[in-house]
């Protein structure tokens, strides 16, 4: 009697992933998408806004890079210590303390007297956004099977989209009110937040998988400061010191060797932040190098259009957002058509490498642009990046998470998605340094030509206002955000292709229909195997027929 219930116990406890309907799963969903679409409001509402934050906070173009540099350089070092902590807590409680400490580093981002007390503040809604950002994969994938993630992360992608093109419209028009100012751009996602919170509350549901799991404090140290340091020195060579200097060998030797002390500590350790062992697996390995560079590209065309768009053309916060719709169009139409397709048809590598190759065609525009160049080949170049970003985005996380266990989902997630801020980081450190370097020589030279002196600026050191300069030192000062901004785009796309080659060598797997992975459906067809022969020779030693009404007991 006890051998016959014993099977009994296996198919429940694997049923609880992944077996939710669909009105199940929007239901829980929908707190998670109010969570992102807070996020990605807070964070795009202010892009436009940040020229004339860095003005009036007296900042520099250093500043303004670090301004977006600091929030993701946060959110890459926390990602994964949130991953972490969702094997020992509810991740719905995670998810909601993400909140909170996302909208708490929006007040204090919005009472900003300083560029520097603005950057320790965006650090802290980086802090939140690794919290949304790990944990919206992890409950994704404890609730839905591979075959049908692409439909709901079309949602998600949806929603990036919706918050990317909402974000700076509203952002602008903030601005452009004289009676708001630029810090209710950091208050505005208050009270969605606050919904987020009492939606998640009353509607996410999904199984608790917990385990025992230690946090590597001191490897997730290592690597921050391996990073930071390296991206600080990007950000200051070329203006504070030269590139090849003693600063410069100290910084990258320095760099370089916490990376090599982070490496060799979360080898050592039981439960590394980021563990080294899920990258014997190919298509991991694969997907990683490609989140590195494909991150990289990412951000900074959201970053650096807003500037440009303001600066190099003279366009209105208000319009700067308009300016930018092709490009979330893009985004919004692939993720939410490709993730249907690929839940109807399983295929999914075909999409991905498509979308590198948008990628890299958009980027490619852009990199040709210039202050003068007509609108609708940026609008081209944007539409083609959007349905790059839209397609690669979630879909390389997917081909991630239906390589691996159940039990290695959270940890896989968060480490592509660490790696792919990561990129973030050092493409927006590094962009904007190549941009800061080309403004100051083009503007040096041209204002040479002009027999004008640099005084003539005046004597603010942050983005200049084009329309209060007399108009030759105006179109110099065009002409320079515009070949910089190309030069950024241009490196980009280098990084882009490099990445759409990576994507190339993926592997593609039929994505599975449930949430275990094939060795361990082996596992537990190989167990129901050994009990029914089990049973059928208990059957056997007594009553002939007893063996098989055991066995059609068992698998009832």
């Amino acid at each position: 009697m006890t051998s016959a219930t014993a099977p009994q116990t296996q198919p429940a406890h694997a049923g609880e992933i992944g077996t939710m309907s669909h009105k199940q799963i929007l239901q829980s969903l929908s707190g998670l998408l109010i969570g992102m679409f807070v996020a990605m409001l807070s964070s795009t509402v202010v892009t436009n806004a940040l020229p004339t934050i860095i003005n009036q906070l007296h900042g520099t173009e250093s500043g303004y890079t670090w301004v977006v540099v600091a929030t993701l350089l946060a959110l890459t070092a926390t990602t994964p210590i949130w991953g972490k902590l969702s094997d020992l807590m509810s991740p719905k409680l995670l998810v909601q303390l993400s909140l909170v400490v996302y909208v708490g580093g929006s007040a204090i981002a919005g009472l900003s007297q300083s560029v520097g007390m603005l950057i320790c503040a965006r650090a802290v809604q980086g802090i939140g956004a690794g919290g949304l950002l790990a944990l919206v994969q992890v409950i994704m994938a404890r609730m839905i099977s591979p075959r049908e993630r692409g439909r709901y992360s079309g949602y998600l992608g949806a929603v990036f989209a919706l918050a990317t093109v909402l974000g700076p419209l509203v952002g602008g028009v903030i601005v452009d009110t004289p009676w708001l100012g630029w810090r209710w751009c950091f208050y505005v996602g208050v009270p969605f937040a606050v919904a987020a919170i009492i939606v998640l509350q009353k509607t996410l549901r999904l199984p608790t998988i917990k385990r025992e799991a230690k946090i590597d404090y001191l490897g997730a140290s290592l690597i921050v400061a391996g990073v930071s340091v390296l991206l600080i020195w990007v950000s200051l060579a070329g203006t504070n010191f030269d590139w090849l200097s003693w600063p410069s060998a100290v910084m990258v030797i320095g760099g370089l060797a916490l990376l090599a002390v982070a490496v060799w500590v979360e080898s050592k350790v039981a439960e590394p932040i980021i563990p080294l062992a899920i990258f014997k697996n190919r298509t991991v390995t694969y997907a990683s190098i490609a989140s590195l560079l494909v991150g990289s590209s990412l951000y900074g065309i959201t970053v650096f259009l807003s500037q440009y768009f303001q600066v190099s053309r003279g366009d209105s916060p208000t319009m700067s957002g308009v300016a930018t719709i092709p490009m979330v169009l893009g985004m919004f139409v692939t993720s939410l058509v490709i993730g249907r397709i690929i839940t109807r048809t399983g295929k999914w590598k075909r999409y991905l490498a498509a979308g590198g190759v948008l990628l890299v065609a958009g980027l490619a525009v852009l990199s040709t642009m210039s202050s003068t160049s007509p609108y609708w080949v940026l609008a081209v170049g944007m539409a083609l990046a959007g349905s790059g970003m839209g397609a690669t985005m979630q879909n390389l996380v997917l081909a991630v998470q239906n390589s691996v266990s159940i039990r290695d989902i959270g940890s896989a997630s968060a480490t592509v998605s660490f790696i792919r801020s990561l990129g973030g980081a050092i493409g927006v450190s590094a962009l904007g340094a190549v941009l800061a370097g080309k403004v100051t020589s083009h503007v040096a030279s041209g204002l040479a030509q002009l027999g004008v002196p640099a005084s003539a600026l005046g004597a603010s050191s942050g983005t200049p206002d084009t329309s209060a300069l007399p108009g030759p030192i105006a179109t110099v000062v065009k002409s320079a955000y515009g070949t910089g901004t190309a030069w950024a785009f241009g490196l980009s796309a280098v990084a882009a292709a490099i990445g759409a080659v990576v994507i190339f060598l993926i592997k593609e797997t039929p994505l599975r229909a449930s949430n275990t992975a094939p060795e361990e459906l082996n596992v537990i067809l190989d167990a129901e195997v050994v009990q029914e022969e089990a049973l059928l020779d208990l059957g056997d030693a007594g009553d002939p027929t007893s063996g098989d009404t055991l066995v059609a007991s068992a698998r009832s």
